[in-house]
């Protein structure tokens, strides 16, 4: 074949680009199109949703709770309300004096007796004390006994011995005397052998005269303003060993009422005071035990000023525990305080438990529900559903509650039934419905809302 004719045939097998676009390897026009059209879709949607949620008003999340539908099991209830379990009376039990605890025999819980010894102190110095005071009353009593007695017989007979003895002798004294004046007017003596013997004659007649009244004063006896001083000295010494027998009496330190120990506070060598108890590790206690007696137990409410006026002195209730829900006891308001709690807005009331047992114990929960009067009760039980302190708003003077209904929150009006620590009964509502207990303040009926799913 000649070479131009293979030429040809090579010429034919050329491919034309001139189909597929303008530009080596680029894609048709119509497919250009089509993709700048999906890329603008894109954006113009990522556009729309970015300035949905900016523009768009945000849905507030909320918390939500079953209502639970409650009635009273007691007929007639007026008010139910939770506070806590209290002794009537608990005793700090202190030592009178300051010493350095030697025993202590008891333990928290332990049941005592009124009288009954809980804890001895060093008693040392005090009973040394004790028999100071005892020793000085014995020399009070014997000097008294003496004032009182007189003079012995013995002691009588004693003074006239000497005056008589003194007598004769000033009789001596006296002839002595008058030989020698003779004798010195006859010239025989000196002046000076009369004048000693007048000055041992005047001697003698003042001792006569001395042992005279000693003799007269031994028969009277003492005076009676000595024999008061020395009664005087008696009580006074008796005061002395009646307040050293005291302070040691008081290093045993007795029960002063019969109860169970509800705080022990001090250990074997620890120091008791007094007074000027410290705080501080290792420093004076200023007290041993607490005690109360448990048969004597409060239950202590705080009563909204609200549903005061519903309740009155000596009103009748049944009380509760969370403890043992199945266990009533008989309750009767025993004290209402007479002020009111301006930051809580309540009334503090004490209901005494009038049969109380072994399982009731100070700080326990307790509910009580108060019982209307009697003639005044029906035989309707108050129904109503229990709600959290958070669902319930005020709103224009009325009590409502949110509820929480195909995406949006629903007002309604409710009224209180009775209040609980951790709650209200409230009637409006029949139990089930899902309350809205956590949302924001401002929250309006009808506003959609979304439920914050519990983890």
């Amino acid at each position: 074949m000649p070479i131009d004719a293979k030429h040809e045939e090579l010429r034919g097998l050329k491919i034309d680009r001139s189909a597929r676009g303008t530009g080596d390897g680029e894609p048709p026009a119509w497919a250009r199109r089509y993709i700048v059209i999906g890329i603008a879709v894109v954006a113009v949607l990522s556009l729309s949703a970015l300035a949905y949620r900016l523009l768009a008003p945000s849905v507030p999340e909320v918390e939500v709770v079953r209502a639970a539908a409650e009635s009273s099991d007691v007929g007639g209830t007026v008010l139910s309300a939770t506070g806590y379990i209290v002794a009537h009376h608990t005793i700090n039990v202190n030592s009178k004096v300051t010493g350095r605890v030697a025993w202590i025999g008891v333990e928290k819980g332990d049941k005592v007796k009124e009288g009954q010894v809980l804890v001895r102190l060093e008693d040392e110095e005090f009973r040394a004390a004790y028999e100071q005071a005892k020793g000085a009353l014995d020399n009070a009593k014997a000097y008294l006994e003496e004032l009182e007695h007189g003079s012995r017989p013995e002691e009588i007979q004693q003074a006239q011995h000497n005056l008589e003895e003194a007598r004769a002798t000033l009789v001596d004294d006296k002839a002595t005397l008058d030989r020698t004046k003779e004798l010195f007017s006859a010239g025989v003596v000196s002046r000076q052998l009369l004048d000693d013997a007048i000055a041992k004659f005047d001697s003698d007649q003042q001792k006569v005269n001395s042992l005279d009244k000693a003799y007269q004063l031994m028969k009277i006896g003492p005076r009676q303003e000595e024999i008061a001083r020395a009664r005087g000295a008696v009580v006074q010494a008796q005061g002395q060993l009646d307040y050293a027998k005291s302070q040691l009496d008081a290093t045993l330190i007795k029960a002063p009422v019969t109860g169970t120990i509800l705080d022990r506070t001090a250990e074997k060598g620890e120091l008791i005071t007094a007074q000027f108890a410290s705080a501080a590790a290792g420093g004076p206690q200023g007290s041993v035990v607490s005690l109360a007696d448990l048969n004597d137990i409060q239950v202590e409410l705080d009563i909204a000023q609200a549903d005061f006026a519903r309740l009155g002195p000596k009103q009748k209730g049944i009380v509760t525990t969370d403890a043992y829900p199945d266990r009533k006891y008989n309750g009767e308001i025993a004290q209402i305080s007479p002020e009111a709690n301006r930051q809580k807005a309540t009334v503090q009331v004490k209901v005494q438990v009038l049969n109380p047992d072994e399982y009731l114990r100070p700080e326990m929960n307790a509910t009580v529900k108060f019982l209307a009067d009697e003639k005044k009760s029906s035989g309707t039980q108050p129904t109503g559903a229990f709600v959290p302190s958070s669902a319930l708003k005020d709103f224009s003077g009325k009590k409502v509650v949110f509820l929480a209904f195909e995406g949006r929150a629903h007002m309604r009006e409710v009224h209180v039934l009775s209040q609980r620590s951790d709650g209200f009964l409230v009637d409006g509502l029949v139990g089930g419905e899902s309350v809205i207990s956590n949302g924001p303040q401002d929250l309006k009926d009808g506003e959609r809302i979304k439920i914050k799913r519990q983890s």
